[in-house]
């Protein structure tokens, strides 16, 4: 991901501190090839985990990154269903609203 596709606060850093920044891209790529998930299985649990963390900026990242390789939005929005009877309805609800920011739009 270019600095220009980063979210602002992410793309700062990535500008004034590009040593960390790449440090931290490299640790994402180490955890990624870390075990048998495709691609698409690890995009899906990442989404989740933004979800359970109730970061709406997180949720908007991984949500167009899924778009943009070719998830559906159906998919996505699942996953927010899906937390409903583990985290509860409002963070569901939260969820989905953030999601359908980026599929709705």
């Amino acid at each position: 991901m270019s600095q220009q596709e980063l979210p602002a606060g992410a793309g700062q850093v990535a500008e004034q501190y590009p040593e960390i920044w790449e440090a931290y891209a490299e640790l994402g790529r180490a955890c990624a090839e870390s075990g048998p998930l495709d691609a698409r299985t690890r995009r899906l649990v990442k989404l989740a985990l933004a979800v359970g963390a109730r970061s709406e900026g997180a949720v908007h990242s991984h949500v167009r990154r899924g778009l943009e390789e070719g998830e559906s939005a159906e998919a996505l929005k699942q996953v927010a269903m899906l937390a409903i009877p583990t985290l509860g309805l409002p963070s569901g609800v939260a969820a989905l609203t953030w999601i359908e920011d980026i599929t709705e739009s």
